[in-house]
């Protein structure tokens, strides 16, 4: 008796790679089977209960302009919204959300639910099936061995997975649930390599229990926005979070328990985030520091749980619980759970090329912390890109593969390729050379037009792109082109404290300057006001990314001018067959990372450590350029 059909595609794991590539497949068409170990835990927020941040935000955007449903899905379950880094430049402005953690996992079931073409099945996977060098099903701890024509591996923090807690330690994915067993093993037959890397969590505690007039109250932005750009609900009301510090007497009780914390004695041996470390690790490697910052967040609308963020521990328990009684705060504080390190196995992302399918096995692909990341939104990045790629190669189309000056997207995916990470990659806007391109306000007019014509974007959702930066455009040309009589604009130049003009200017003129910007001239320039309404409604965006366009062209095409100079090296494409040990004037250090990566340009091979430029131009000169 057959208990499955043959699908397209089976998506292993429904974390939050797992939810986005299943999403995109069966969007695009395809026939999936979604594989988790727990229907009840669907996109979990394993760690803090947000999504979003600096670098993470524009990620949340793109996979939106793309068609998916991370940014939907927070905006449905949103309890507070802040724009990080407004001080700065546009290019750094970072969406951020917090989120009811239930709401958002219960909403992403109900969004998956309602895509025809996905099929559930609540089991393990402990080995990938396969014919020759191509994978062609799974097998579940069941017994099941379900066929597919692709299969997408998504299994986060849970292979063969240990859980920590000072001298205590056992198997577990998260808290509760248990580990992934087999499946390393599986591949390991087929010719993987792995290694292990460690992340943690913090505690969490009884909201009731904490006094917090003696933290600092952080509240969500005035005027919240949203990550979608379609029309989702903006929220009426916000939770606050609230901010404390760890003190000298917090550090010195910490301390007392790093003999029993198996960071330091050498029971785990992954590697750990370097920019999201442990408490104990913080206080180890900033000893001079006599404090570090806490955040309390809540985890939703009707629940009393908090999230104590900065105080990721593996240390014992009892530890954890006594220096968090010294913090400001926390004296009477009661705890749900300790914080926990959990040690788990990657595959090093060499092994899988820029669609994210792998180099060893066709049809197979890996997302999320498989490849070695951190983050709900780097995972998601990567799901809805595989989960785009296994039906394009099912289909027989050509990969879509998104470049470094195309999105941030690009840039994680080109990283883990090509530089490789021995610790959890996380982003950042510094890992972006062209972050003034990739803005999170751009993300729909950088990435929606070419979702749209593989299948995925929505001809309305083009539709409204296309509206949006018609309306910027005519904003553009009349702020570039039209004057402002000294009596019109004075009033405004001087309530902002800088200086008036003497003779007409134009509104660029005025915009230019860094104390005004485009809701001054909104409000105070009547004939501007009046031209305005003859554009149509307009958004606070699309008033906004006038302004960006106006202030920052000049930065904006040098930045531009670049990429079009650089685009050459990457359209020097370069065979996945070609033995670079043929190539003797190559260094032998260049020979073995571009046999061992296969870059696919001579772009992506220059940004390989240690493939020197006398080595990318002995590539250039053999392919005759």
């Amino acid at each position: 008796m057959r208990y499955f059909p043959e699908y397209d595609i089976i998506v292993v794991g429904a974390g939050h790679a797992g939810c986005e590539a299943a999403a995109a497949a069966a969007t695009l068409g395809s026939k999936v089977l979604l594989i988790t170990m727990n229907m009840m835990n669907m996109a979990q927020m394993s760690c803090n209960p947000s999504i979003g941040g600096i670098a993470k935000g524009q990620i949340v955007r793109e996979i939106d302009a793309l068609g998916g449903y991370t940014g939907i899905v927070s905006d449905r379950t949103m309890i507070q919204f802040r724009m990080l880094n407004k001080s700065k430049g546009p290019a750094m402005w970072s969406p951020r959300a917090q989120n009811d953690r239930m709401q958002f996992s219960e909403e992403w079931r109900r969004v998956l639910e309602s895509i025809k073409n996905i099929d559930f099945w609540q089991d393990t996977v402990y080995e990938v099936l396969t014919e020759g060098q191509k994978a062609v099903g799974i097998k579940t701890s069941l017994g099941m061995e379900v066929k597919s024509k692709a299969v997408i591996l998504t299994n986060g923090t849970f292979l063969n997975g240990i859980i920590h807690i000072g001298e205590k330690h056992f198997g577990g994915g998260r808290i509760g649930e248990k580990a992934s067993i087999g499946l390393t093993e599986s591949l390991i037959r087929l010719g993987f390599s792995t290694g292990r890397m460690k992340t943690g969590t913090p505690v969490r505690v009884d909201g009731r229990s904490l006094d917090f007039s003696k933290m600092k109250e952080q509240k969500g932005d005035e005027n919240p926005k949203c990550f979608s750009f379609l029309e989702t609900p903006k929220p009426i009301k916000q939770k606050s979070c609230f901010l404390t510090n760890t003190n000298p007497e917090v550090h010195d009780i910490l301390r007392k328990g790093f003999d029993r914390s198996p960071l330091f004695t050498g029971r785990i041996s992954g590697r750990g985030p370097r920019y999201c470390p442990s408490i104990e690790d913080k206080i180890d490697r900033f000893a001079g520091k006599d404090h570090h910052q806490l955040f309390i967040e809540p985890e939703g609308w009707n629940t009393i749980e908090f999230y104590v963020n900065g105080f990721s521990s593996s240390l014992p328990e009892e530890i954890q619980f006594e220096a968090l009684y010294k913090t400001p705060g926390f004296e009477h504080a009661k705890f749900f759970r300790p914080g926990y390190a959990i040690e788990y196995d990657y595959f090093p992302p060499f092994q899988v090329n820029f669609t994210l399918e792998t180099r060893i096995i066709e049809n197979l692909y890996f997302a999320g912390q498989i490849n070695g990341t951190t983050g709900y939104e780097e995972a998601a990045g990567q799901g809805i890109m595989a989960g785009i790629n296994a039906h394009l190669k099912i289909s027989g189309k050509p990969g879509f593969i998104l470049n470094r000056s195309q999105a941030y997207i690009g840039v994680l995916i080109d990283d883990l390729i090509t530089k490789g990470t021995e610790e959890p990659y996380r982003m950042f806007t510094s890992r972006a050379e062209y972050r003034l391109l990739l803005r999170q306000d751009n993300a729909d007019f950088r990435l929606t037009p070419l979702s749209f014509e593989m299948g995925l974007a929505s001809k309305e959702r083009l539709d409204k792109v296309k509206q949006k930066y018609e309306k910027i455009g005519k904003i553009i040309e009349y702020i570039k082109n039209e004057k402002v009589s000294p009596d019109e604009a004075n009033p405004i130049l001087g309530r902002k404290n800088t200086p008036g003009i003497l003779q007409s200017a134009k509104l660029s003129n005025l915009l230019l300057r860094p104390q005004i910007n485009i809701f001054d001239l909104v409000g105070g320039i009547p004939s501007f006001s009046r031209f305005l309404s003859t554009v149509g409604k307009l958004s606070e965006d699309e008033l906004e990314g006038a302004e960006i366009n106006i202030k920052y062209e000049s930065y904006i095409e040098k930045e531009q001018e670049i990429v079009n100079k650089l685009s050459k090296f990457e359209e020097k494409y370069l065979r996945p067959d070609f033995n670079y040990n043929d190539l003797k004037s190559l260094s032998i250090e260049a020979r073995e990372k571009l046999n061992k990566i296969k870059p696919g340009t001579i772009g992506q091979a220059s940004r390989i450590s240690g493939v020197s430029p006398a080595d990318i131009s002995v590539l250039i000169v053999f392919l005759g350029h």
